[in-house]
Parts: structure tokens; C-alpha cells; sequence
């Protein structure tokens, strides 16, 4: 992630954010149509068949991702930017455990994992500090 941010960052640069993202979900799209003709070739209309349908919002939420990430590169640099980003993701994966939801098998609270939360936050703020 951390090349990935650097790099569609210095192309919104030359263009704007949006192009910049629409040209990275393209070149995905590209390299994912290549591996699945190398090697997986299963029926690509089988994925209309997922249950529940929001489940298909997977690319939509990829693409405000990628915006995301590409606006905190550019204000807070890529380190700062990475931090945030994994112990913001950690913590809404933990959170959809915790409730199980999207059809994830439902988890029991832990301490340690909340207190391992905790050291991540710690770590953000050592590393900011000036």
C-alpha cells in the first residue's frame, strides 16, 4: 500500500484525484482480466450470484480507498499516512468481528486485543511527536 499511495499520488499530481483513481481501478481491472484468463477462467457472471447483493459494493469502496489514501499521502506524508490508515482499518476489522457483521463468524470481546489497539494509537502518537 505504501508504494501503491506514493505512486497514484504523484499521478493526481499530473491530473486530478479522480482521474488519477479511475486510471488505477482501470489498470487493475486489466491485470485481474490477465490473471483470470492465465489461470482461473470460472465464469465471471457467477459474481451476480452473491448474497446479500451489497456484497458487489466491493469495487465502489475501493474506489473511495484509493481516494482516501491518496488525500492523506499528500497532506501527511507516507509513513504518517500508512500509520493512520492500518490502525484505522484494524480497528473497523475488529469492530465488524466484534458484531459479526457482512457475514463474518461473530467474535468474543478481548482485552488484549483492544489493549495491542491501544499500543497502535501510542505508536501514531510517538511517531507525530515533535
Amino acid at each position: 500500500m505504501s508504494v501503491q499511495g506514493v505512486f497514484n499520488t504523484q499521478v493526481t499530481k499530473a491530473s486530478s484525484i479522480w482521474a488519477a483513481s479511475a486510471f488505477v481501478q482501470l489498470t487493475a481491472l486489466v491485470v485481474c482480466l490477465g490473471a483470470w484468463l492465465c489461470t482461473d477462467r470460472s465464469n465471471l457472471l457467477q459474481v451476480f450470484q452473491v448474497q446479500p447483493k451489497y456484497m458487489l459494493l466491493g469495487g465502489a469502496i475501493g474506489a473511495f480507498i484509493t481516494y482516501t489514501v491518496i488525500k492523506s499521502m499528500d497532506m501527511l506524508g507516507p509513513a504518517k499516512a500508512v500509520m493512520l490508515i492500518v490502525v484505522a482499518q484494524l480497528a473497523v476489522a475488529y469492530i465488524i468481528e466484534l458484531f459479526g457483521w457482512f457475514g463474518v463468524e461473530k467474535q468474543p470481546w478481548e482485552w488484549r486485543k483492544a489493549v495491542g489497539m491501544a499500543v497502535a494509537v501510542a505508536g501514531i502518537i510517538i511517531f507525530k511527536w515533535k
